[in-house]
């Protein structure tokens, strides 16, 4: 007998880096409601940013249990802004800020990260921004236009040296055609892809010194 499919499970999940160094994080039940980054893919952005996180001002959009935002807060960031829409996973990155003894600094916001309510929460100016949406809402065209109209407003608030991380699956096509990517006052995408996803960095195009490669820098890596 043919039973019903089981979600697919997420894999264990840790700080990896800064003062919470290898602090076990609660992942979510299973991936059909939060999608962590693979450890190894978050190894690497933060490699990409290296020393961008310490005293920063950080926005965690689609927060999840706390992937991106607990390990910028391990690596020095001042202040993180985390905004998760689903209130069961908004509990489990409760629970995972209180493992860590409750640091200052970090405000959980539960809402709709393309709101103009998540919007007016983020710091300004920022310094670091990770964008993380559900794949559905850049894989959609009538639901990609909001969802990279709201990072543009993200970007908008980057200080003068801050990044936007946005994260999609990888090649993302419509129609067989490359997603132009593309952004109005913003510099990039540099595309970092890993395995069947990709990262893009973005800079305020009004930056002083504001330089991406503005292409996608091929891989070897596996799989994550």
């Amino acid at each position: 007998m043919t039973g019903t499919p089981r979600p697919p499970q997420t894999a264990a999940m840790r700080i990896i880096a800064g003062q919470f160094k290898r602090r076990r994080l609660t992942p979510p039940p299973d991936a059909s409601v939060s999608r962590p980054m693979p450890d190894r893919v978050k190894e690497a952005v933060f490699n990409l940013l290296r020393g961008h996180a310490e005293d920063a001002a950080v926005m965690d959009a689609f927060a999840g249990v706390g992937t991106m935002g607990l390990e910028a807060l391990s690596r020095g960031a001042s202040r993180v802004v985390m905004v998760e829409k689903d209130r069961s996973i908004a509990r489990i990155l409760e629970r995972n800020l209180a493992a860590l003894g409750d640091p200052g600094g970090v405000e959980i916001v539960v809402g709709d990260a393309l709101g103009s309510g998540a919007l007016s929460r983020c710091p300004n100016p920022v310094h670091l921004v990770f964008f993380d949406p559900p794949y559905p809402l850049v894989e959609d065209p009538a639901r990609r236009e909001r969802t990279l109209h709201a990072l543009a407003g993200y970007i908008a608030r980057l200080d003068g040296t801050g990044y936007a991380v946005l994260r999609t699956p990888w090649p993302l096509t419509d129609e067989g055609r490359e997603v132009p990517l593309e952004l109005p006052g913003a510099v990039g995408p540099e595309t970092h892809p890993y395995g069947s996803m990709a990262v893009h960095l973005y800079m305020r195009r009004d930056a002083p010194g504001a330089a991406l490669a503005g292409e996608t820098i091929e891989r070897d890596d596996p799989e994550p």
